[in-house]
């Protein structure tokens, strides 16, 4: 009887966690698939896997494919495949168009005909964005989302992406997790991966600039890592197909944009190498203030600044709209609110990048 969980992306900051996860709380056996070029590129990511999971023997499996390439999944027997967790994507907000075209939107067409092969599939997880809602403003619901303008290639890529599997892909056992941003790896504020959120933390650290786009009402959505993983690995076990669920924070829960400077700024004021340069809050500015920054920003090609703002620009659009994200889907199924507290988990991921000076030093936690 076909009992394989296939996880793409299984060696990424999400597919890896969802791995462990169900590796460690469920007795299912897993088929994580890798990004590769080669069979050495291959090898040298599985060998890696291999140690983390090394317990787990004879449970996991491994593969490897190119989303962009003509048919990453051959290499799978589709009768040996109970469960999708489709994971693999390009998660840059700065991405460029044609990579978001080739990875998000296309390879997720691939992975979709590659699940109508298997004919034992009884559930197929589709791992998305809050941010597929682009510019929409208002009620974010758990439902399909129309057209509303985006602020980067991303997120029209994720929208593009359900959308294909609304029109063309209804008949599977589909949900959809749309998560938020995530500012930590768990709740003791750990940082693996960096991501435009900690690049704008790390300007501001410096004092590199003195400006921040947006209104400082505009509501944060940020998550950690571990949450959701677990949030996934639990929704992939609730009965019931068709359904959207926000991996996120409500409106309420969540900080506003000047809340989560003015916690950034207490938390950086407790560092002395902070406090001796005397750096103020930035300024909130509109959308051509800050393009215009941008943009001289620009002649400075390869700059660590210039490089950075490159990074922040794409999502700043976002930071001037006002989303009430939902999320009752989520709490019905899981019978509970999960969501770990977002001034814990922002002071606390604050304090290690203020230790680790962004990666750079090795945490010392006293």
């Amino acid at each position: 009887m076909a009992n394989v969980t296939l996880i793409t992306g299984g060696d990424g900051y999400l597919g890896r966690r969802i791995a462990a996860k169900l590796l460690e709380e469920t007795d299912s056996r897993l088929l994580l698939w890798l990004r590769a070029a080669d069979a050495s590129a291959f090898l040298s990511k599985q060998d890696v896997l291999a140690e983390s999971f090394g317990r787990f023997e004879g449970r996991v499996e491994y593969c490897y494919g190119d989303l962009t390439g003509e048919s990453p999944f051959d290499g799978i027997e589709p009768a040996s495949i109970c469960r999708i967790v489709h994971a693999a994507a390009v998660t840059r907000f700065n991405v460029d168009e044609g990579t978001a075209r080739r990875v998000n939107i296309e390879g997720t067409e691939k992975l979709l005909r590659f699940a109508e092969r298997c004919g034992a599939l009884e559930r197929l997880g589709l791992l998305s964005s809050i941010y597929a809602s682009g510019m929409r403003a208002g009620p974010i619901p758990e439902t399909p989302f129309v057209n509303a303008g985006f602020a980067n290639h991303y997120e029209s890529s994720k929208w593009a992406a359900e959308t294909l599997l609304f029109e063309k892909y209804a008949h599977l056992p589909w949900r959809i997790f749309r998560i938020a941003t995530a500012i930590a790896d768990d709740a003791n504020g750990q940082v693996s991966q960096h991501n435009a959120v900690h690049n704008t933390l790390k300007l501001l650290y410096y004092g590199l600039i003195s400006t921040l786009p947006g209104k400082p009402g505009t509501p944060m959505y940020l998550v950690t890592g571990d949450f959701a993983a677990d949030a996934v690995c639990r929704l992939m076990r609730v009965s019931g197909s068709e359904r959207i669920f926000h991996v996120a924070h409500r409106r309420e829960q969540s900080l506003s944009l000047d809340e989560l400077i003015t916690l950034v700024f207490e938390v950086f004021g407790t560092d002395e190498f902070f406090r001796k340069r005397r750096i103020p809050r930035p300024l909130y500015v509109d959308e051509e203030a800050f393009e215009l920054l941008h943009s001289a920003l620009g002649a400075f090609a390869g700059g660590v600044v210039n490089q950075a703002v490159d990074s922040v620009a794409p999502f700043a659009r976002q930071l001037f709209i006002t989303k009430e994200v939902q999320n009752a889907n989520l709490i019905a199924a899981l019978g509970r609110d999960p969501a770990p507290d977002a001034s814990a988990v922002v002071e606390a991921t604050c304090r290690h990048l203020v230790r680790t000076k962004w990666g750079r030093e090795k945490d010392r936690v006293s």
